[in-house]
């Protein structure tokens, strides 16, 4: 806990001394961002600028994208449990390290090290992403019934999209694709002072279609931390025909949706855009989903998701 104070001092005390790159960093702050997130990767892009040599306060360039971009990706990564590609993963946790984050919440997939004493228990771990070892041994202990007894299920109990449902909607995410390249290019580029939500949403109205936006209340969602102030907020999961696109977090609705936003346009930042079925949670249980991933690969796990189109009666009745 001193640790992390002193850190703070240290930060504070620094702008204080340089009160043009303090007024310079803050207007990278999005208007969706705590406190205490924009405090985390305001330490992380001012500890890391050294590694950048091109990039100067008050002037645009690559470095400074991908400075930011990487900012980014930890903040998501730490506060939301997203996950990257492994070298990309190897990377923020190298630029991260030093960084104490007080009570940040728990993820399974957080990087060991960035959590400080605020790392979460197992009893959370359980609650947030399931035990996967219990769910493959003994499905009954993992859903809380007595391991040993089988509890009947119908044959129609399996859910989920069709073999082909990729295959039918990868079409539009093709022509969705292009729109949205056009549409960065116009704006000058993927940057974090863009309007995400904005972009998103004219791009896919124009290939004749609609966003879908769920929101679930932060301190609705099981295993984190009781009392902290991470549970006033709200989780905003972004849809387009099924298809899952996005997850973010913020402090109302409209942050939230915005960061939600911002994740589902990274995916278009590659040279092609595919619909798979993918394996995820879904109320403490696998479910396969509609993604739409772009070329990297992924070695962990997607966010759980917050809303389920494809579940049938017995599965939404069973959760």
């Amino acid at each position: 806990m001193a640790r992390e104070g002193s850190d703070k001092d240290i930060v504070s005390e620094y702008l204080a001394q340089n009160p043009q790159l303090a007024q310079w960093v803050d207007t990278f702050r999005g208007y969706c961002e705590t406190s205490k997130q924009w405090s985390a990767r305001r330490e992380f892009i001012l500890r890391n600028m050294e590694n950048f040599p091109t990039v100067k306060p008050g002037a645009p360039s690559n470095s400074l994208d991908r400075l930011l971009s990487l900012s980014m990706v930890w903040t998501n990564h730490v506060f939301l449990g997203c996950s990257y590609p492994p070298a990309v993963m190897a990377k923020i946790k190298e630029m991260g390290e030093g960084i104490v984050v007080k009570d940040a919440p728990g993820h399974r997939t957080t990087i060991d090290g960035v959590m400080g004493k605020g790392k979460r228990t197992a009893t959370n771990d359980s609650n947030v992403e399931g035990n996967v070892k219990k769910a493959r041994s003994d499905p009954n202990e993992a859903e809380g019934r007595p391991a040993g007894k089988v509890t009947p299920r119908p044959t129609a109990q399996k859910s989920g999209p069709p073999p082909q449902a990729p295959a039918e909607h990868q079409p539009f995410f093709n022509r969705l694709y292009k729109a949205v390249a056009w549409k960065l290019v116009s704006a000058g580029g993927f940057g974090p002072n863009l309007d995400h939500f904005e972009i998103l949403r004219s791009c896919v109205e124009s290939c004749k279609q609609t966003l879908t936006c769920v929101f679930v209340p932060l301190k609705d969602i099981a295993g984190l931390p009781t009392g902290k102030t991470q549970r006033d907020g709200h989780v905003c999961e972004i849809r387009c025909q099924t298809v899952y696109m996005g997850t973010g977090y913020g402090w109302d609705e409209s942050a939230a949706k915005a960061m939600a936003s911002k994740e589902a346009l990274k995916v278009f930042q590659g040279r092609k855009v595919t619909v798979k079925i993918c394996r995820r949670r879904y109320r403490g249980r696998d479910v396969e989903d509609l993604m739409l991933l772009d070329e990297q690969p992924r070695s962990q796990g997607f966010p759980p998701a917050i809303s389920y189109p494809f579940q049938d009666e017995q599965l939404d009745a069973s959760s």
